[in-house]
């Protein structure tokens, strides 16, 4: 009777610990983001995966935690990765990947961030890590000298430039600071305005208004990514030729956008995971900086704008839209 008890439940037990086993060699990998799963960025990263020869759900399993805009629910999320033993941890934001650091020291973690990750106290140095982070940067803040440059080459006469700015993303006084100077450095004076949320957008545009700007730099944020229309929408109402850090931006009516290629940042984050999973160290890959930008020109937007784009700036533009 004995025997046979032991017998059947040996039988029960055979299934699970053989599906345990087998859900156990199939790495899964962290996916946090201050965005939804409707950002660009989320699908864009999936078909990098596709690209390396991963399937979903055969070689690699996903665990996706998504903020919905809400920066603050970032900590708890992070914290459901690492119950969870994912594998690697893909931190998609400045927010996401201090969020991840705070919560792991183990976890290989690849971000994908725009701030400088050696200022923002994510790495010790680029070259050499150090830690559990490595991943990609895309310059944001280093970007927005060229974004203010470029609209001065479309409005020769430009003074009074804004910048919207999400300070829920960790860039540092020195970043601001460098900044100005590239304002200064282009005879412009710049006015930074901060926006937090969807709510703050009005009083934001209200202010850039208040002090006559003639012009706007929107500095990446996923925020701002997550809001691209009404931004745009509020950018067009208040006649604003607008310059962003995603080709998304222009697209949806932006004047211009000029920022590192999403679709190679995601692709050579996907590159890092992969070679985290066959056994790199994160503290022994270098941090990578982008080396593809691209210029996108909303000519739509810019007729209705009564702006004319300058024949030379087309020529360099990646892309044109009529």
């Amino acid at each position: 009777m004995i025997a046979r008890l032991i017998l059947v439940l040996c039988l029960l037990a055979a299934p699970l610990a053989a599906e345990g086993q087998s859900t156990g060699t199939v790495p899964r990998i962290g996916y946090l983001s201050v965005a939804s799963a409707r950002a660009p960025g989320h699908i864009a990263i999936r078909q990098s995966f596709r690209e390396l020869g991963y399937v979903e759900g055969q070689s690699i399993l996903f665990e996706d935690r998504f903020a919905e805009g809400q920066s603050a629910r970032l900590p708890a999320l992070a914290a459901e990765l690492t119950r969870l033993h994912v594998d690697v941890i893909v931190a998609a934001s400045p927010p996401a990947i201090r969020a991840a650091k705070d919560a792991t020291r183990t976890i290989p973690i690849v971000m994908i961030t725009g701030d400088d990750p050696v200022r923002s106290g994510f790495v010790v140095g680029l070259a050499r890590p150090g830690g559990n982070i490595t991943g990609v940067m895309r310059l944001v803040s280093e970007l927005a000298g060229k974004q203010m440059e470029l609209l001065k080459q479309v409005v020769p006469s430009l003074r009074n430039v804004a910048m919207l700015w999400d300070p829920a993303m960790p860039t540092t006084t020195a970043d601001l600071t460098d900044v100005r100077h590239d304002a200064r450095s282009l005879g412009l004076r710049l006015q930074i305005v901060e926006a937090r949320r969807a709510t703050d957008y009005a009083s934001a545009f209200a202010a850039m208004a208040k002090e006559r700007a003639a012009a706007l730099v929107v500095i990446g944020s996923p925020t701002f990514l997550a809001d691209q229309r009404r931004i745009a929408d509020l950018a067009a109402q208040h006649r604003l030729p607008a310059a962003y850090s995603f080709k998304e931006q222009a697209e949806i009516g932006g004047l211009m956008s000029y920022g590192a290629s999403q679709a190679d940042v995601l692709r050579r984050a996907a590159t890092y995971v992969d070679k985290i999973l066959k056994g790199a160290k994160a503290a022994d890959l270098p941090v990578e900086q982008p080396t593809k930008f691209e210029l996108v020109i909303n000519l739509k937007t810019a007729k209705a704008l009564r702006l004319t784009i300058p024949h030379s700036l087309l020529l360099r533009a990646d892309q044109v839209i009529e």
